[in-house]
């Protein structure tokens, strides 16, 4: 069974490179993933907060937050 995995960021620089490099090598024979960018899908900010995001680049791995490195703090994408 694959575990689910969404990527949600801002589209700043960091979670850019976040984007490239970590979301793009997760096995896609291990892992459903969906990459949620606020700026094409701002309605998705509040889905975030519920889970626990606090700030992007961010991945959740079956309902785990797993914070990288610091684009933007979700409050500012309110």
């Amino acid at each position: 069974m694959k575990s689910n995995v969404v990527f949600y960021h801002a589209g700043c620089p960091v979670c850019v490179d976040a984007e490239q490099s970590l979301a793009a090598a997760l096995d896609p024979s291990r892992f459903n993933v969906e990459v949620v960018h606020f700026g094409d899908q701002p309605q998705r900010v509040a889905e975030a907060d519920k889970l626990g995001v606090k700030s992007v680049p961010a991945l959740v791995v079956d309902g785990q937050v797993f914070h990288i490195n610091f684009g933007a703090a979700l409050s500012d994408l309110r």
